[in-house]
């Protein structure tokens, strides 16, 4: 049994470039964070009653870069993840699908004043980057 454990743990060991890390659009924490911050700006931009906590918004960066450092990603790498046009893209498909699911009439800014309005109340993570005019 001992010696099963060894190997096995020699095999884990010798396997460990196998364990690479994922692409930062696969690391949840990271990648809803961000698309947490886009939905909070198109509200604030959208809704003429709502701003945004900026200060708060770029404490918030920060913090999101630091985990991603701290899960052992480049600035290089954080980098190319964020400038990427396939991300944006990918970014403002899942920003217009929660639009959807929360029912927001993309024409009407009232429609982004309710849903704001709403995270605020929740205190969502979205909500604590927004203002209430």
């Amino acid at each position: 049994m001992r010696v099963l454990i060894i190997a096995l743990l020699g095999a884990s060991l010798s396997a460990a470039p196998a364990f690479a890390k994922p692409p930062l659009r696969d690391v949840a924490a990271v990648d809803d964070a961000l698309l947490d911050l886009g939905i909070a700006d198109i509200i604030r931009k959208e809704c003429p009653d709502i701003s945004a906590r900026m200060l708060k918004a770029v404490n918030y960066v920060w913090g999101v870069k630091a985990q991603a450092r701290d899960l052992g990603y480049s600035e290089a790498e954080i980098e190319a993840y964020v400038d990427s046009d396939a991300e944006k893209a990918r970014m403002r498909a899942r920003g217009k699908a929660f639009f959807k699911a929360k029912g927001v009439d993309t024409s009407d800014p009232q429609s982004y004043c309710a849903l704001g309005r709403a995270e605020i109340q929740k205190s969502s993570r979205i909500g604590s980057l927004l203002r209430a005019k």
